[in-house]
């Protein structure tokens, strides 16, 4: 381990000093809101920027359209399940229908074969 340094004030002074000058110095070295580096860096901040919200743009549009298009699908897909909804009632009325119409006419055909053996025994 090294020996104890003695820092006496005038050295630790001089020290602060010092960096506060390079400081300063680093401060003044930065380049003035004219300089044309600065300007272009800006610049090109400014465009990136644009472009960003360009593109922003460009996406809502794109879901909207999308939404729009997915909307339409549904109401087709909505209304073609309606329609195979009210076909397939009528089927099922139709069914119904021709069932009863079967049950009646087995139902008169039991009456008449009924009937015709009560005749012969009479």
């Amino acid at each position: 381990m090294g020996a104890f340094k003695d820092n006496v004030y005038t050295e630790r002074q001089a020290a602060s000093a010092n960096a506060k000058k390079a400081l300063l110095e680093k401060f003044k070295a930065k380049p003035a809101p004219d300089d044309p580096a600065v300007q272009a860096r800006a610049a090109e901040r400014l465009a990136i920027a644009e472009a960003r919200e360009v593109r922003a743009v460009e996406r809502r549009a794109a879901k909207e359209e999308e939404a729009r298009r997915q909307a339409a699908e549904q109401a087709a897909r909505d209304e073609d399940a309606r329609r195979l909804a009210a076909e397939e009632a009528v089927r099922a009325a139709e069914a119904a229908a021709r069932a009863l119409q079967v049950k009646a006419e087995q139902q008169a055909a039991r009456d008449a074969r009924y009937a015709a053996r009560k005749a012969r025994t009479r």
